[in-house]
């Protein structure tokens, strides 16, 4: 097995009397990228500013490298591209790269920084003039230059156009195969099943599943219906056959661990049920069936 990275050890954290994570335990192995997936509230961000050392851990152990992530030696080896990062404007994308790397003992050149994400052309141009796939690829390019062992990315593709996210995606790939390990957290169900090694699935504040993507998918034996049907959704809800559920303008979207037996159900109680459709479910629908609520918002 690879070495461990990082590891949450029955992780306790509480907002007052709201819990965060509870009993979270999970680690982070080089050369794995690992997707945290998981609805919002679930406690991805809080798993992630513990690992940072931005919380101070409550109950349960946080390692970064066998050491505490407070400690600055641990932060050293560490690269992190969040959600939201505010740069100054007036500088060029190679002076940012060049300040960032000046605080790691070995870092990449400016000129491999920007190779690494396909901004050379855009090098000396100020971080105010690029568009705002540019400015994503740069904050990825200080994730990225102090050759990190861990490199932590929260929802990195929030904002990036086509071409940045081949270069995130090349990027990744790059550091995994170079012994990084990357946590990925994200809602960007397509590039977890391209890139992702592993998903590690919170819900309420407890990993719920931590496997790969096609065990994940595997798990959940699931087919999604479709049909045209006056049948009422919330009735249908209630349905033991119905995993889940969601409707628009007459229009029904089944998943069903038992889809024989559902559509035998629905064509008898239907028999005007019109345009049906049966296909296997992917992996956003799979992972629906980890969460609770059967039964989505009917749209007006």
């Amino acid at each position: 097995m690879s070495e461990t990275i990082a590891r949450w050890q029955q992780v306790q954290h509480h907002y007052g009397a709201i819990p965060a994570l509870q009993q979270f335990s999970l680690d982070l192995r080089a050369g794995q990228i690992t997707a945290l997936l998981g609805p919002n509230g679930a406690g991805k961000s809080t798993a992630i500013r513990l690992l940072l050392g931005l919380l101070a851990c409550q109950q349960g152990t946080v390692e970064l490298f066998g050491l505490s992530p407070r400690q600055r030696q641990a932060r050293s080896g560490l690269g992190a591209m969040l959600q939201r990062t505010d740069l100054p404007d007036t500088l060029s994308v190679a002076e940012h790269i060049a300040l960032f790397g000046a605080c790691y003992p070995e870092p990449l050149s400016v000129a491999a920084t920007l190779t690494a994400v396909g901004l050379e052309a855009q090098a000396n141009r100020r971080y105010s003039a690029l568009s705002g796939g540019q400015q994503r690829r740069v904050q990825l390019a200080l994730a990225l230059v102090g050759q990190p062992r861990l490199l932590l990315l929260d929802e990195p593709t929030v904002g990036m156009d086509l071409s940045s996210r081949q270069a995130f995606r090349e990027a990744l790939r790059a550091a995994r195969e170079r012994g990084c390990a990357v946590l990925l957290a994200t809602h960007d169900l397509p590039e977890v099943e391209g890139l992702a090694d592993r998903i590690a699935l919170v819900e309420r504040g407890r990993l719920v599943a931590d496997d790969s993507p096609q065990r994940i998918r595997a798990r959940v034996d699931v087919k999604r219906i479709d049909c045209r049907s006056q049948l009422d959704p919330t009735l249908l809800g209630d349905w033991p056959e119905v995993a889940r559920i969601s409707a628009r303008d007459g229009r029904l979207e089944l998943l069903s661990t038992q889809p024989e037996r559902l559509l035998r159900r629905l064509l008898a109680a239907d028999p005007e049920l019109a345009d049906l459709e049966v296909r296997g479910a992917d992996l956003e629908q799979a992972l629906a069936l980890f969460y609770p609520d059967r039964v989505e918002p009917i749209a007006a």
